[in-house]
């Protein structure tokens, strides 16, 4: 495999998160249908053996051991372990230490795996570049049209609904700059209702470097050096998280209350029909401008294929967002921002001499 790809000049990796794993490789053209026949055997036909599968569970434990040096990594399993209760967003895309550190004895439940999730009702295609479609269709065809499909559904459990607000801390070994971290279970992405996109924009007017709030604390007052909002698109109902890095403990619960008086903001404040405006061209043109090669393409295209199955989708979510008005971003905080829906974790290191 490795020789193959050496000889074709690519480059190749693969990544997993909540939802997918992506397995991405960059070529010339010419050598198109010698890659995907040699996708096509390792997704249908691979084989390790249990010495090979031990060692790399191993390299695994390593990743997650080098991973939870950083403070970021920490508070992000923090948040997730309080926030979930049944959902397997509960965990890591990792998961669990404890269950890392068994993986090395799981190489017969790693076959299962394979042989439950490696089938094509489960698997996407993505070839972007300066092709024939028609060509790529008959080699995909002529590789993987005889593979199988599986008849496995996997058992996730529903997350009940939260009934009390949650709080978490984290006590750092070593020197760091403390964080305030605020989470709302919030909605799965669709590409038919509006929550998802609303949220989307709420993000981009609330915590944007444009944004009130980011021009307060980072630049007027500088008590925040680092303020984002993560809201990523997923299969089910996930976090709404804004992270502010603070520069001083002291001033983190003044941080972590002005977090809050923004996301309340939108349940008591219709947006200006002017800035949301603006902010469905920012998001429409940043989208478009970073599709500015081929990987870029088939990465975008992958993320959304994970979750519709078609690229289409893109269109559609986009629909949505021109679509949304700021009653429907007041009524999606409303439904979303309340108290009994939120985790609160914070992060502080040895106490420092300034902040006494």
């Amino acid at each position: 495999y490795e020789a193959v790809l050496k000889d074709a000049g690519a480059a190749s990796n693969a990544y997993t998160s909540d939802d997918l794993t992506a397995y991405h490789t960059t070529f010339s053209k010419e050598d198109l249908e010698k890659i995907l026949a040699m996708e096509a055997d390792r997704f249908q036909n691979l084989e390790y053996s249990e010495s090979v599968f031990r060692t790399e569970a191993l390299a695994v434990l390593g990743e997650y051991n080098k991973n939870s040096a950083s403070p970021t990594s920490k508070l992000n399993e923090a948040m997730r372990n309080t926030a979930f209760d049944s959902h397997t967003y509960k965990h890591t895309t990792m998961g669990f230490l404890k269950d890392i550190e068994d993986m090395p004895n799981q190489f017969e439940y790693s076959r299962q795996f394979f042989d439950r999730y490696y089938r094509p009702e489960y698997t996407t295609i993505v070839v972007a570049g300066d092709l024939r479609p028609q060509q790529v269709r008959a080699m995909v065809e002529k590789y993987w049209g005889k593979w199988e499909r599986g008849n496995w559904k996997p058992p996730i459990p529903a997350e009940p609904a939260q009934k009390a607000a949650r709080t978490a801390h984290l006590d750092w070994p070593s020197a760091t700059l403390p964080w305030v971290v605020v989470a709302y279970k919030s909605a799965p992405y669709s590409d038919t209702e509006k929550d998802q996109a609303a949220l989307d924009l709420i993000s981009f007017i609330g915590f944007s470097e444009n944004s009130e709030l980011y021009q307060r604390l980072v630049v007027e007052q500088q008590k925040v050096d680092e303020l984002e909002l993560y809201n990523p698109d997923r299969v089910d109902p996930k976090l709404f998280t804004a992270f502010a890095r603070v520069k001083k403990q002291a001033d983190m619960k003044d941080v972590e209350e002005q977090i809050l008086s923004t996301i309340n903001g939108f349940k008591d404040t219709l947006v200006r029909a002017d800035k949301l405006s603006a902010a469905k061209k920012r998001l429409r043109y940043q989208f478009a401008l970073g599709m500015n090669n081929s990987e870029a393409i088939a990465r975008t295209v992958a993320s959304y294929v994970a979750l519709r199955r078609t690229p289409e989708t893109i269109n559609r979510v986009y629909d949505l967002y021109a679509s949304l008005t700021p009653d429907d971003l007041r009524n999606v905080a409303r439904k979303y921002f309340g108290e009994n829906n939120r985790t609160i974790v914070t992060l502080t290191g040895p106490k420092q001499e300034t902040d006494r």
